[in-house]
């Protein structure tokens, strides 16, 4: 099944990924606080950075920096265009995110049939699972490639019948409505979406095929997902992100936003005096309730699927918090690491450490340009 401008992908690099052209790229990651672009280019099979940037969209909709905004599409435009004009983008195509909050994703499972009759069963399915009229979503789904060897056979007992695994992503059609009319507005002229936690994965992923989770924090709200073979088994949204901790601590310390945001970010869980300590203690117990959820997360699917998850990978602007992947460990109990995504280009020398720690921040536009890459190889 084919829709316009939307699709989902199997993350698993394969050697078609290898770039031919030169074609400058964008990928556009449309946050709720954040807008972040990355331009790259393919150059001998390996993406090369040329420019990136981000833009905080709080001042856009009178709110401080730091906060989930629900702007229009002509507020978003307009911070577009300030982020393409700072960051020097010359690109014309590329890929933009949509968020995840926007669609459901589901795993379902159904009989092995053919191409035909599967596009006919899936919408049928999907009317289980989708809480409003199916005329308002756009539907895609990826058959899961099978793990393991073939369940054994008991002698005497009648065949059954084969099974496959249907991952179904639907995606409200007044949102990519929006997206398009931004696509349009900003210039734009050959994009695809995708949405943002599958360019997440993309960028962080690497060639560990185990069992991991990930973790990605945003200022509103954290993403959580399970991704088996590369590919995503299980997808859990939790309705608090980095911004908690901002509006806890103007309200404990009775400060601004703006300057509760500049404390954390200075500070964060790693308070050294009685008063920085005080300040990490508010920190922590606005964050606990992520970590809280997360493991509830881990634990039940690890106990459900009779599997081990031995590796967290956190992305996302909020994870950068200081002291945060330590703090993260007591709670999950496993390895936890920040996702690298800036690993995956080519990016000047000198600029290497700063990219290093903004790695989790832009996986997501990483993630999309890498899309686009691989579509124009």
């Amino acid at each position: 099944m084919e829709i316009p401008n939307f699709d989902i992908q199997q993350l698993v690099t394969s050697a078609k990924s290898l770039f031919k052209k030169n074609e400058s790229v964008i990928g556009l990651d449309i946050g709720s606080s954040v807008i972040k672009v990355i331009q790259t280019r393919k150059e001998q099979g390996r993406a090369v950075l040329e420019t990136y940037g981000e833009l905080a969209l709080g001042p856009y909709g009178g709110l401080d920096v730091g906060r989930a905004t629900n702007l229009s599409a002509d507020k978003i435009v307009e911070a577009i265009k300030d982020l393409f004009r700072e960051a020097n983008i010359t690109a014309t195509t590329g890929s933009v995110s949509l968020p995840l909050s926007s669609a459901l994703l589901t795993l379902i499972e159904l009989p092995m049939v053919d191409d035909e009759k599967l596009a006919k069963m899936i919408p049928v399915e999907a009317r289980k699972y989708i809480p409003v009229p199916i005329t308002e979503v756009s539907l895609d789904w990826l058959i899961i490639p099978k793990s393991g060897g073939e369940e054994p056979k008991v002698e005497g007992e009648a065949p059954k019948q084969e099974k496959i695994q249907v991952m179904i992503v639907a995606i409200q059609n007044n949102v990519l409505k929006k997206y398009e009319e931004i696509i349009t507005k900003i210039g734009l002229k050959d994009v695809s979406f995708e949405i943002e936690i599958y360019s997440s994965i993309r960028a962080t992923i690497g060639r560990d095929m185990s069992p991991m989770m990930f973790i990605d924090m945003g200022a509103g709200i954290t993403k959580i997902a399970i991704v088996e073979q590369g590919i995503i088994k299980n997808v859990h949204i939790i309705s608090r992100g980095s911004q908690e901790a901002t509006v806890a601590l103007s309200r404990a310390l009775n400060i601004s936003v703006a300057k509760a945001e500049k404390m954390k970010r200075e500070i964060g869980l790693l308070g050294r005096d009685e008063e920085e300590r005080n300040i990490s203690s508010i920190i922590e117990a606005a964050t606990s309730y992520v970590f809280t959820e997360a493991n509830r997360v881990l634990l039940g699917y690890q106990n459900k699927n009779n599997i081990t998850i031995n590796k967290v990978v956190l992305t996302g602007g909020g994870v950068l918090l200081k002291g945060l992947p330590e703090y993260s460990k007591k709670w999950l109990e496993t390895e936890v690491v920040f996702g690298d995504s800036f690993s995956k280009i080519e990016t000047p020398a000198f600029l290497q450490g700063v990219l290093t720690d903004a790695g989790p921040e832009f996986s997501v536009a990483i993630g999309l340009s890498l899309k686009r890459l691989q579509e124009s190889s």
